[in-house]
């Protein structure tokens, strides 16, 4: 039970920097403009709901498609660990990703489905993230990241619900510290998956 809860902590914490809701506060915003309350939250619940299972479908067919690529444990969490490293500094440098203001015109619910979900909610760190805690576990860990990130998706969900106020209280500044401590934290996730990765290739 207390590896569980152990492993449940990682997950949550891996998650909540790669996802970063707070932080993807400000890029949500310039997407829906200044659309009403009932099109964000529409945009909103699609956005999370999409991620969720885009995200879920990796969690799932992780191993299957590790042995269908034949891609080993070491090498593929060498190489998440380099890609979620530059995720975590690219965040370090205060570099969002590139999205199209939509204010001042007619809102596109599609763009839920992109960039919203893919790549902002459910991007290469996000999948490469859920493969890593599930690439060598069992069923369980399998269940629990999956019930985790679900959790993910609603708090975020909620956080770009309440942008507005979220924003009016908290500040840019905040969001701007905020995101920047959570870069750091995944460049160290990335950091401590190449160890990982090293120490299995060559059994040390």
């Amino acid at each position: 039970m207390e590896n569980w809860l152990t492993f449940s902590l990682t997950v949550f914490t891996g998650f909540f920097a790669i996802m970063n809701p707070i932080a993807n506060v400000p890029i949500f915003l310039a997407l829906v403009g200044e659309s009403d309350k009932a099109t964000k939250k529409e945009i909103s619940k699609k956005a999370t709901i999409i991620a969720f299972f885009i995200v879920l479908t990796f969690v799932v067919l992780g191993k299957f498609i590790f042995e269908l690529f034949g891609i080993s444990i070491p090498a593929f969490k060498i190489t998440g660990g380099i890609l979620i490293f530059y995720v975590g500094f690219e965040m370090l440098q205060s570099k969002k990703p590139s999205v199209k203001n939509m204010q001042g015109g007619p809102i596109d619910t599609d763009i839920a489905v992109s960039p919203l979900a893919i790549p902002i909610l459910a991007g290469p760190g996000t999948i490469v993230t859920a493969m890593n805690f599930v690439s060598n576990t069992e069923y369980i860990h399998m269940a629990i990241v999956a019930f985790i990130f679900a959790i993910m998706c609603f708090i975020t969900y909620l956080i770009f619900n309440l942008s507005d106020f979220f924003v009016k209280k908290v500040g840019n500044n905040i969001i701007t510290i905020i995101g920047k401590i959570m870069g750091l934290i995944i460049a160290i996730i990335g950091t401590n998956m190449v160890i990982q990765g090293i120490k299995i290739a060559f059994n040390l």
